[in-house]
């Protein structure tokens, strides 16, 4: 009798297969009609000038539009093929080149990232040593974002950023927290780059835009500037007036997000990843990465849901967010860069993608068009989602018209700076971040941040406030930056010190000696091997920059100060100086707060 049961059984579950496999699949293209006035409200409600939109079911794309202006300005309409900056969802891009490199054998993901990368140097020897390329993928290094150091300083010199690591200080264990950290993935495309041979920018190429046929792409801004379907940036300014704001160069970051794409191209992209990363048949994306990636790998945020009790939990995989959508199981990764938002998602489960581009900055829009095309697609219960969010955006509106200008309570009146303003000039640096030159013009303090020029104005004691020269072009992310100048025990100013988003912590800013411009020829004399207590210390010229290479160390670049000086950029307090005898140098002294050591000339 147990068997015919169990036989019994088998059988329903065979029949029930067999109904299934012939329910008729959800006609989706008819699911979407008349989706376009919708969609044309969500442009006039939430104060977008564009934006494009692409719908993938499984290999096609099943709906593909632009709607708004490009340029707004001059009224060019938003194509399917229209360009903007995707911003972070590059990072799925470049977390697939290595899902390649370990179907090809060549590394693990599992692999410490040092052993891939030597110039890649943490703060403590633990993360030297622990610390994965999964853990760089998955977020969970221990090191909170830092963006302020490339945001601020930026730079195109992958070198130079990736030197700032070591300098980073974590403020939680390894794998303790997920925390988001653009670094970790620049040094992914780093990886990739020594791996294959190849520019980032190559592997990208090569690897994804020619196999699928991502005809529009690029990783470029400056090509993006010269496409003639481009789309200009724009951001939504204080006034709730749409106002275009300057392109921003992400290329020394890029690995982390300098793709630029369109709606069209983007679908290529979700689809490869809903057919297991086959694209027109040809595996592009290996399948056991696709699987990993689209797993989690780690807690994003924890606690039960609020709003909306039916989209749950926030995972992390390998370059993607998950989470459950009103019972759909959700693969999703925004992107945001200046003037520009993103939002790139897939359900795995239900064969169906979707990508949203807008020319707005920070804009909540991908999620709100991705939710209400969602909605639309697995005839869900409609939630207002662009009603919502306008009714917000109105009570916001409403409460800043109507609020009366708000009494600063931190600011103390009335107060003058302890020193003259000279006295607040030089070099400040900090090698987790960069380094500044604050100068006196027309009487008020002025450097350059972003590539832009701001000021510093008087805000009370020894704090400054930071503004922008150029307001109606700036992003002004760092606007209202407040800037503490502090004394060292001689009364000078020795440091400044800013709130730069680090979890608890405030960033210091060290004064640092003024520098000395020497040409190549200049530096060539310093050149050399000098013997140290038996040691052969070597003296080398790289690029225009003096090294000081010690055994068992890394290699020092230097600065220089002047009278044969120079100062290690690493380390406050060391330096290296030449003793000449008939304009030949002879000497070398280790300047260290222990002690001078003198090495001499082989």
């Amino acid at each position: 009798m147990k068997q015919i049961l169990t036989l019994l059984l088998a059988g329903t579950c065979i029949l029930t297969a067999a109904a299934q496999s012939k329910e008729k699949k959800p006609d989706y293209v008819k699911r979407l009609s008349g989706i376009d006035k919708e969609l044309e409200k969500v442009l006039a409600d939430q104060k977008i000038a564009g934006y494009s939109v692409a719908v993938v079911y499984k290999d096609k794309i099943i709906y593909a539009k632009g709607f708004g202006y490009r340029d707004l300005e001059n009224k060019k309409p938003v194509t399917p093929n229209t360009l903007f900056a995707i911003g972070s969802s590059s990072k799925a891009f470049t977390a697939s080149i290595l899902g390649q490199l370990e179907n090809e054998g060549k590394l693990g993901l599992d692999d410490l990232a040092t052993r891939h990368l030597p110039e890649l140097s943490f703060k403590y020897d633990y993360m030297n040593y622990g610390i994965t390329i999964r853990d760089m993928m998955c977020h969970r290094t221990g090191l909170s974002r830092f963006d302020y150091s490339w945001y601020l300083f930026n730079t195109s010199n992958r070198d130079s950023l990736i030197a700032r690591v070591k300098y980073m200080e974590p403020n939680a264990k390894l794998r303790e927290k997920w925390q988001y950290n653009n670094f970790m993935f620049l040094a992914q495309g780093m990886i990739a780059e020594k791996m294959t041979e190849k520019t980032w920018e190559q592997n990208i190429r090569e690897r994804f835009f020619i196999p699928l046929k991502m005809t529009h792409s690029n990783t470029d801004i400056f090509a993006t500037q010269k496409d003639p379907d481009a789309s200009l940036p724009y951001t939504v300014n204080e006034k709730f007036e749409i106002e275009k704001v300057d392109y921003y160069n992400i290329n020394g970051m890029g690995p982390a997000g300098s793709i630029n794409s369109c709606a069209n191209d983007m679908g290529n992209w979700v689809s490869t990843w809903i057919m297991g990363g086959k694209f027109n048949g040809t595996e592009v994306i290996p399948a056991s990465f696709v699987k990993q990636a689209t797993s989690s790998q780690m807690v994003v945020s924890g606690g039960q849901p609020r709003t909306y009790p039916d989209i749950q939990f926030s995972n992390y995989g390998l370059g993607w967010f998950l989470q459950s959508y009103r019972g759909h199981f959700l693969v999703e990764h925004g992107g945001n860069i200046d003037g520009f938002s993103a939002g790139v998602a897939f359900y795995p489960s239900d064969s169906i993608g979707i990508v949203v581009l807008t020319n707005q900055n920070g804009s909540a829009a991908t999620t709100l068009v991705r939710n209400i095309l969602s909605d639309k697609l697995f005839a869900l219960e409609t939630i207002p989602w662009n009603a919502n969010a306008k009714k917000e955006m109105d009570e916001a509106m409403k409460l800043a018209k109507d609020a009366k200008p708000e009494q600063d309570t931190l600011q103390v009146k009335n107060t003058r700076p302890s020193h003259p303003l000279e006295a607040y000039t030089g070099l400040f640096g900090n090698p987790a971040y960069s380094e500044f030159t604050i100068t006196l013009k027309n009487d008020t303090l002025y450097a350059f941040l972003m590539g832009k020029p701001v000021w510093f104005k008087h805000y009370h004691y020894d704090v400054f406030r930071v503004e922008p020269v150029e307001k109606e072009s700036a992003a002004a992310e760092d606007e209202g930056l407040l800037v503490n100048f502090i004394s060292g025990t001689d009364g000078k100013i020795d440091r400044i010190s800013m709130d730069l988003n680090e979890p608890n912590q405030l960033t210091e800013f060290t004064r640092q000696a003024p520098k000395v411009a020497l040409t190549k020829d200049d530096l060539s004399k310093y050149a050399g091997e000098y013997d140290l207590e038996g040691q052969t210390v070597k003296i080398f010229i790289k690029g225009s920059t003096l090294m000081v290479s010690v055994p068992g160390q890394p290699n020092y670049e230097t600065v220089a100060v002047g009278n044969d000086t120079f100062n290690l950029v690493v380390a406050k307090g060391y330096g290296v100086k030449f003793t000449l005898e008939k304009g030949k140098v002879t000497l070398l002294t280790f300047v260290q707060p222990n002690g001078n050591f003198t090495a001499k000339r082989k």
